[in-house]
């Protein structure tokens, strides 16, 4: 395999992840605002020490200076009144509990599997619809990878595994290598998913190694990461998602929909648009999970479909993301219909 030139070396991201902010405190000096700027009381404190605190320094330069309200900041800083309850959110959104986990295999639709396969994670989300999910005892790392390969092998209508967590991209390359090679083993599974988030947070983990793992792969691999907002998709990125492409990977993005993050028509646009410049088309547009702890990031349907109606007469149709919703017990993403508002200036079809 022809080595690609990065402007990082192969293995930095460990040493990155290593020195990854941990600390409340550390972030705000880091981006120039105190706690009172973003009014950091006890509730939150609390709520850093329940969900850790972690966002790698790559990440942190994106990050506006002196911006309390700063799209990515607010992603994943601890906010006051995330412990306290709010009717309708739960620390089980999608009814994970009971969607057929066995050795950290979930089964939700058919024909796909979704291995959980480590709770370690890159960044950690404040939204994550995962942050209250029992890793210690539902992972591929925590019950054994033979589990897992004889639960997938046990049912021959699963044609496509998702690698999920956590992060599978967590993982060194050689055992994501030897995960990938038994799932491959496996007759009747056609093709392989990623999904991720690391690429986007921490792109040095794209590296000569990790295109060695993908070079490696007989089956049909889709990467899907997931991206907010246009400004967390810097040079960097745009440089491991174009070699990712250039490896013969298809490249999909995946976003939700957050208050004061990206809710409204110009930030979903120009998500869209930068996405194409890194070779990742736009996927899907989830409206929030209703997880305990991110209440205020909820924007609803009504607001959603308006937003997603303007932004289709804006974009062609391959740069429109689908608005879904994820509902518990439903055998497919439900997608959410919206009213398209005809564009008075063009005869065009998208």
């Amino acid at each position: 395999m022809e080595r690609h030139r990065f402007p990082w070396s192969t293995g930095d991201w460990r040493g990155q992840l290593a020195h990854a902010v941990t600390d409340v405190d550390d972030l705000l000096e880091l981006v120039g605002l105190t706690r009172d700027a973003v009014d950091l009381g006890l509730d939150a404190e609390e709520a850093a020490r329940n969900f850790r605190l972690r966002v790698p320094r790559a990440f942190v330069k994106r990050m506006r200076r002196g911006a309390s309200s700063d799209p990515l900041l607010r992603q994943v800083l601890p906010t006051n009144g995330e412990m306290q309850p709010v009717r309708g959110f739960n620390v089980d959104p999608v009814g994970e509990a009971s969607g057929g986990s066995a050795g950290g295999v979930l089964h939700k639709y058919r024909g796909r599997a979704l291995l959980v396969v480590t709770g370690a994670c890159a960044v950690h989300c404040r939204y994550c619809f995962r942050r209250h999910y029992p890793y210690g005892n539902e992972t591929v790392q925590g019950q054994g990878l033979e589990q897992a390969i004889a639960a997938l092998e046990a049912d021959r209508s699963i044609s496509e595994v998702i690698l999920s967590g956590g992060d599978p991209l967590s993982l060194a390359d050689e055992p994501l290598n030897d995960l990938c090679d038994a799932i491959e083993a496996i007759s009747h599974v056609r093709r392989l998913r990623w999904h991720t988030r690391t690429p986007v947070v921490l792109p040095s983990r794209v590296d000569n190694g990790l295109l060695g793992v993908i070079a490696g792969r007989r089956k049909p691999l889709t990467i899907v990461v997931h991206a907010n907002h246009a400004q967390e998709l810097s040079e960097d990125v745009r440089i491991a998602c174009c070699a990712l492409a250039e490896a013969g990977i298809f490249l999909l993005n995946q976003s939700v929909l957050l208050a004061g993050v990206n809710d409204d028509v110009q930030s979903l646009v120009a998500l869209s648009e930068r996405l194409f410049d890194c070779r990742v088309l736009p996927y899907y547009l989830h409206l929030l999970d209703r997880v305990a702890g991110a209440a205020h990031f909820e924007v609803g349907e009504d607001e959603a479909r308006t937003l997603m109606s303007e932004v289709s007469v804006r974009l062609p149709g391959y740069l429109v993301p689908r608005l879904v919703r994820e509902v518990e017990g439903a055998p497919a993403k439900v997608v959410v219909g919206q009213d398209v508002v005809p564009d008075p200036c063009s005869r065009e079809g998208v």
